[in-house]
C-alpha cells in the first residue's frame, strides 16, 4: 500500500521553473530524462502516459525495491496522467492541457505526434505562445525519418559505436549517449526559447533528433574524417590523439588511468613520474604525433612502472607530479565513491514502492533548492489533474468508463493487472 503523503499539488517552489507548467507525451529515455531537468529547476510537470500500458520504462526491471531502475532514474518529480490521447473522448482533456501548457514536449513514434495534433508546428501555430519540442530518431525529411529510434540503433547509424570499442569489435558506450545527449539539447533549447518568449510574448517550435546529436558528439572524429578520408581506430581505454593516455596494471592487482594531453605533461610525466628521462630526452617523442606512432612503445613503458606500485601510491606520485589520473571503477563501486557520499550527492525521494535513491542534479547552486518530489504511479495523479482541470467527478466517471484516464496509480505491468 502507498501510504505516503498527499503530493498532488507538484513540485514545491523553489526552482527558478517554479510557474511553468510542462506536459509531455514521453516514454524512453530523451524526452523523460529532458523533463526530469526542467522538474528539477521547479517545473510543474505532467507526463502523460497510455493508461493500460504507461511508459515502456516502467516494466524493464524489478530492481528498484520493485520498481525498474530507469523509470526510478528519469521520473521524480513529475505527476502521472494515465490518458489515451487517441479516443475522441480525450480531448476535452488535451484541449484544456494545453491551453494551460507553457512547454509541451513530445517524442511519440514517428507520425503518431502529428496524427493527434501534437506536433511542435501544430501546438505553436494553435498556441503562439507555447514552446512546444519535436524529439525525434532521426528529424524531418530526409530517408530515415519515418524509423523508430533507440539509443543503439542512432549510435550505430551514427558512427558512434565504430569509434568505440577496439578495432574490429566495435561497441555501444555504456552511458546511451544519443539519449542524454538529446534531452540536454532539447532542454538547454526550451529553457532558450522561455528567455526569447519573456522577452517577446512569441514562443517556438523546436526539432531535435538523436541522430544530429550522436553526429555532433563524433566532433573531432568526424571532422578528421570529413578531412582525411580516413577515420583513427577505436583502441579501448585510450585516444587515439594522445600518448601516453591508457589504463595501467597496479602491484596489487587494480588498474589506475593516467594520461597527458600535451608536451608539457609528457615531460612531467616521463622524468617526474616514471623517471624516465632518457624518454623524455628522445626527439623521437617530442610532439604528441609522434607519441601516437609510438604508442605501444610508451605503454610498455608505462605498465613497467605501475606494475611495480599499488594504486594508492601511484595516484599520490601522480598529484605531486601534475599528471592527471583517476581509478578505474566498477559500477558497483561508484555506488559508495567517496566524492558522492561526501558531498551528500545521494539522497531520497519517495515512490509507490517507498524510498528510492537518487542522485542530485548536477548543477549546484544556492541560488534555489532542488525539488526532490516522488516518482508517480501510472495515472497515480489522472483524479488531481482533472480536478484542476475543471472536469467533475461525474465527468471523471464517463472518462473512466469510456477508457480515455485511469485514476490510481499502477505498479505492476498490465498484463499482471495493472489497469
Amino acid at each position: 500500500m502507498d501510504d505516503r503523503p498527499d503530493r498532488d499539488q507538484g513540485p514545491a517552489p523553489g526552482g527558478p521553473l517554479t510557474g511553468t507548467v510542462v506536459v509531455s507525451f514521453e516514454q524512453a529515455v530523451s524526452a523523460p530524462y529532458c523533463t526530469r531537468m526542467l522538474a528539477d529547476l521547479g517545473a510543474e510537470v505532467i507526463k502523460v502516459e497510455h493508461p493500460r500500458s504507461g511508459d515502456l520504462t516502467r516494466w524493464f526491471d524489478k530492481a528498484a525495491n520493485g520498481m525498474a531502475t530507469y523509470f526510478a532514474w528519469l521520473n521524480r518529480n513529475k505527476r502521472s496522467l494515465a490518458l489515451d490521447c487517441k479516443l475522441p473522448e480525450a480531448r476535452p482533456v488535451l484541449d484544456r492541457l494545453l491551453e494551460r501548457a507553457d512547454v509541451v514536449v513530445q517524442n511519440l513514434a514517428p507520425g503518431s505526434a502529428r496524427r493527434l495534433g501534437l506536433d511542435a508546428a501544430t501546438l505553436v501555430e494553435r498556441y503562439p505562445s507555447l514552446v512546444a519540442v519535436d524529439i525525434s530518431g532521426y528529424g524531418t525529411g530526409g530517408p530515415l525519418d519515418h524509423r523508430r529510434a533507440y539509443d543503439l540503433l542512432v549510435q550505430a547509424e551514427s558512427g558512434s559505436c565504430a569509434a568505440t570499442g577496439q578495432a574490429g569489435a566495435p561497441a555501444k558506450p555504456g552511458i546511451p549517449i544519443a539519449d542524454i545527449g538529446t534531452a540536454m539539447h532539447a532542454a538547454s533549447g526550451i529553457m532558450a526559447a522561455l528567455l526569447g518568449r519573456a522577452r517577446t510574448g512569441a514562443g517556438a517550435a523546436l526539432q531535435v533528433s538523436m541522430f544530429d546529436t550522436a553526429a555532433d558528439f563524433l566532433g573531432f572524429a568526424l571532422l578528421y574524417a570529413r578531412y582525411t578520408g580516413e577515420e583513427r581506430a577505436p583502441i579501448g581505454m585510450s585516444s587515439p590523439i594522445v600518448a601516453p593516455y591508457n589504463a595501467y596494471p597496479t602491484k596489487d592487482g587494480r588498474t589506475v588511468v593516467l594520461g597527458t594531453t600535451n608536451d608539457a605533461e609528457w615531460q612531467r610525466l616521463a622524468r617526474d613520474l616514471i623517471e624516465r628521462a632518457d624518454l623524455a630526452d628522445d626527439p623521437d617523442l617530442a610532439t604528441t604525433p609522434q607519441r601516437c606512432a609510438q604508442r605501444g612503445r610508451l605503454d610498455e613503458a608505462v605498465t613497467a612502472w605501475t606494475s611495480t606500485l599499488d594504486l594508492a601510491d601511484i595516484c599520490a606520485r601522480a598529484d605531486a607530479a601534475g599528471i592527471g589520473n583517476a581509478v578505474f571503477n566498477r559500477v558497483t563501486e561508484v555506488v559508495d565513491h567517496p566524492q558522492l557520499t561526501a558531498r551528500e550527492r545521494w539522497q531520497e525521494v519517495g515512490s509507490p514502492v517507498g524510498p528510492l535513491a537518487s542522485l542530485l542534479p548536477p548543477v549546484i547552486t544556492s541560488a534555489w533548492s532542488t525539488p526532490l518530489e516522488d516518482v508517480p504511479g501510472l495515472g497515480e495523479h489522472s483524479a488531481a489533474i482533472l480536478t484542476d482541470l475543471g472536469f467533475t467527478t461525474e465527468a471523471q466517471d464517463e472518462l473512466g468508463r469510456a477508457g480515455a484516464v485511469v485514476r490510481r496509480g499502477a505498479t505492476t505491468p498490465p498484463s499482471q493487472g495493472a489497469t
